[in-house]
């Protein structure tokens, strides 16, 4: 697998790409018309493919993209902490290069198992500055929480950030 780096100046040029790979994921999803939907992802790759400091990860098997991760610094008025309860608050204080955020890893179903979430997501974080990186992993998905959690995230709270989003475990683990 060949790995690739872009950075919001390949944005448009990547959207297309990143609502297939997505698609492909979501195929089998229950609420693939609601919060699983290609319109509402749609949404996520716009919104964070426009933060400063996105980054993306992109799997190539030859010609085919296998699968991507991205993500971005959070800023200090970012929206991520606010319906996380419990946490002191100097902990969810984001300076902008206190955080990465990542928001999506998606592996192609074809190529699960094979290590390349992990060789996706270990590329995307290898040369962030940041202190710590954080995520979010939908509650019902325990196999998923088992991964992040060899990679070394933990849990610190849960958060449901949309009205129509699943309830969310928060990880965050250190940045080398």
């Amino acid at each position: 697998m060949t790995l690739r780096r872009y950075d919001h100046t390949h944005a448009a040029d990547l959207r297309e790409l990143l609502l297939d790979i997505h698609d492909q994921c979501y195929a089998e999803s229950e609420n693939r018309d609601g919060f699983d939907s290609r319109d509402r992802f749609a949404q996520f790759v716009d919104g964070w493919s426009q933060k400063p400091g996105w980054d993306c990860v992109i799997g190539y098997d030859g010609d085919q993209a296998v699968g991507f991760a991205y993500g971005a610094p959070l800023t200090p008025t970012t929206p991520w902490w606010t319906k996380v309860t419990g946490l002191d608050p100097d902990y969810t204080r984001e300076t902008g290069t206190r955080t990465f955020a990542v928001s999506e890893v998606m592996v192609r179903p074809q190529w699960r198992k094979t290590g390349t979430a992990a060789r996706l997501h270990d590329d995307l974080l290898r040369p962030r500055p940041e202190e710590r990186a954080t995520l979010l992993v939908d509650s019902t998905h325990p196999k998923v929480r088992s991964l992040y959690e060899d990679w070394g995230y933990k849990p610190v709270g849960t958060s449901q950030p949309f009205t129509d989003s699943p309830l969310f475990i928060v990880m965050i683990r250190p940045l080398p």
